[in-house]
C-alpha cells in the first residue's frame, strides 16, 4: 500500500467564491480504487454552476471532472488499470441499479449520490486538511488537483498510440465533449441527406455540430448569440447559421435554410425559452434533444398539437448516453483520422491559473479551458 501524499488542490471553500489552491493530504487508495497523477483537467460548465450557487454539499470541497493522468497507485482488487497507464476519468455510476445493469449508466439512480455528494459510499473522504476532511468524489475523481482518486467504473485506458499533445487534451471528452458527441452519435443519429439545428455553441454544442459533420449531416445549422462563436461553428462545419440576437424569428429562418423544418435539433443552453425553439423548429417526425442543467422546477410549455400531429419526439440526454469505455476511444480514433478536431476547442493554461480559466469559460473568450499541470 502507498503513502499518504501530500498534493495541490484547488478548494472551494464556500458558494460564490474564487477557488483557493491549498495543500491537502490524500489517502492512498482503497482495494477497489485508483490514485491517478494528474496531467491535465478541462473546466466545464458543471463545476462553475456548483461553484455559482448555493449546493446541498457542505464544503470544503474540491472539483474538476474531467480530468487526465497517469495511474500512480492502484487497489489489490483493480485489474482493469495498471500503475504507469495512462486514463481518462468520466462520469461515476453506482454499478448496482436497473440503469447500471442495462447499461444506460448515465441514468444511474444514484447519480446524484456517486456524482455530487462529495464522498464515498460509506460517508468518507480520501482528501483532508488538518486532520479535517475535505469533500472530494466529485463525477467519481475531483480532478481539480495533482492527484485524484477514481475508480475502475470511471476510468479509461487511453491507446498507446495517443500522443503526449494530444493526451493532454483528453480530459473533456470525460464529460463536456462526449455530451455534445454522444447526444448526436448515440441517441438522435441523423442520416445523411438530414438537417441539424444546434443551439448554443459551446464546447457542447461545437462537439455535437463536429458529430453532425462526421455522420454525414446534409444541413447543419448553428444558433448563438455570439457572432464570433458562429464563425467558428462555419470553420468546424456548419453549412448554416441564425444569429440569436433578436432580429429575426430564428424558427422562421431554421424552416427557411432547412426547407421546411429540420429533423434534428439539440438545445445546449439549458434556457427553456430556447428549448421550445428547438422543438418548433422541427419537420414532421423530427426528433429534439436536450442537455444542461436548466434550474429545479424549470417549467416548459410546448404546443402540444403541433408536437402530437406531426409526431416529434423530445428526449433528455445525460452525458451523451456514452459508454464511457467504448465511445472514449472512439472520439479519440475519431480525432487522429481528421474527423473530430476537438482540439481547435481547447485552450491551454496553467493550473495555477484556474480562476482565469473559470473566468474565460464564463466571458465566452474561451471555449473549452483545460488546466494543465506541473509536477
Amino acid at each position: 500500500m502507498t503513502a499518504t501524499l501530500k498534493i495541490n488542490a484547488a478548494v472551494l471553500n464556500a458558494p460564490n467564491q474564487a477557488l483557493t489552491i491549498e495543500v491537502l493530504d490524500i489517502e492512498p487508495p482503497r482495494d477497489n480504487e485508483i490514485r491517478v497523477k494528474l496531467v491535465a483537467t478541462g473546466v466545464c460548465h458543471t463545476d462553475i454552476s456548483v461553484m455559482r450557487r448555493p449546493f446541498p454539499v457542505e464544503q470544503p470541497m474540491v472539483l474538476g471532472h474531467e480530468g487526465a493522468g497517469i495511474v500512480e497507485a492502484v487497489g489489490k482488487s483493480v485489474t482493469k488499470v495498471k500503475v504507469g497507464d495512462r486514463v481518462v476519468m468520466s462520469f461515476n455510476s453506482c454499478g448496482h441499479c436497473g440503469s447500471c445493469h442495462a447499461h444506460a449508466e448515465s441514468y444511474c439512480t444514484n447519480f446524484f449520490g456517486t456524482n455530487f455528494l462529495g464522498q464515498r459510499p460509506d460517508g468518507s473522504t480520501a482528501l483532508s486538511r488538518g486532520g479535517q476532511p475535505v469533500r472530494h468524489n466529485f463525477f467519481g475523481q475531483s480532478s481539480f488537483a495533482t492527484y485524484s482518486i477514481c475508480t475502475e467504473r470511471n476510468v479509461v485506458k487511453v491507446p498507446d498510440t495517443v500522443s503526449s499533445e494530444v493526451f493532454e487534451m483528453l480530459g473533456p471528452l470525460g464529460c463536456g465533449i462526449q455530451t455534445g458527441a454522444g447526444a448526436i452519435i448515440n441517441v438522435l443519429k441523423p442520416g445523411l441527406a438530414e438537417s441539424v439545428v444546434v443551439f448554443g455553441t459551446g464546447a457542447v454544442g461545437l462537439s455535437a455540430l463536429m458529430a453532425a459533420k462526421a455522420l454525414g449531416a446534409a444541413t447543419i445549422v448553428a444558433v448563438d448569440r455570439v457572432a464570433e462563436r458562429l464563425a467558428l461553428a462555419t470553420e468546424l462545419g456548419a453549412t448554416h447559421t441564425v444569429l440569436a440576437d433578436g432580429s429575426s424569428d430564428v424558427v422562421v429562418e431554421i424552416a427557411r435554410v432547412t426547407g421546411g423544418g429540420a429533423n434534428v435539433s439539440l438545445d445546449t443552453t439549458a434556457v427553456t425559452a430556447v428549448l421550445r425553439q428547438a422543438i418548433d423548429c422541427l419537420a414532421p417526425l423530427g426528433r429534439c434533444g436536450f442537455v444542461g442543467g436548466a434550474p429545479v422546477g424549470s417549467v416548459l410549455e410546448v404546443d402540444v398539437r403541433d408536437v402530437m400531429l406531426n409526431g416529434k419526439t423530445l428526449r433528455g440526454i445525460v452525458e451523451g448516453d456514452s459508454n464511457a469505455d467504448v465511445f472514449i476511444p472512439k472520439l479519440i480514433e475519431m480525432q487522429a483520422l481528421g474527423r473530430f478536431p476537438f482540439e481547435r476547442l481547447v485552450r491551454m493554461y496553467p493550473f495555477g491559473q484556474i480562476n482565469e480559466a473559470i473566468e474565460d469559460a464564463i466571458s465566452g473568450k474561451t471555449v473549452k479551458p483545460v488546466l494543465r499541470f506541473a509536477h
